[in-house]
């Protein structure tokens, strides 16, 4: 009668239950890592800040983030913070080159972020 209260009662094997090859993949839920968003400050005729364009693009054609690009030009207060280190690339919020954007250390610090 109260065999199932026995310590010593064998648990029937289960038969209702789904492993991850009955969902479709459609269905599984995976997680996935946000993406970093990237922040190129630029100027209006900055030879260096085209090479640094140029190489976010190549970086950007292997490795997804969101990317922003904003020109300091005409405004006071942008002028202020970055006229002196164009270009400057941000990572999430941070600032992660000035002048010059290494494409293999992008790629490192893009990965770290995520």
């Amino acid at each position: 009668m109260f065999s199932a209260l026995r310590r010593d009662a064998v648990t029937p094997p289960l038969t209702n239950v789904l492993t991850v090859r009955d969902v479709p993949w459609r269905l599984r839920v995976t997680t996935r890592r946000p993406e970093a968003k990237v922040v190129l400050y630029h100027a209006k005729g900055c030879h260096l800040c085209a090479r640094a364009r140029e190489t976010v693009a190549e970086v950007r054609r292997e490795v997804q983030f969101g990317l922003q690009e904003i020109q300091i030009d005409g405004d006071p207060e942008l002028e202020e913070r970055y006229r002196e280190w164009l270009p400057v690339v941000e990572i999430d919020g941070e600032r992660a080159f000035v002048y010059y954007v290494d494409p293999d250390a992008f790629r490192r610090k893009l990965a770290a972020q995520s």
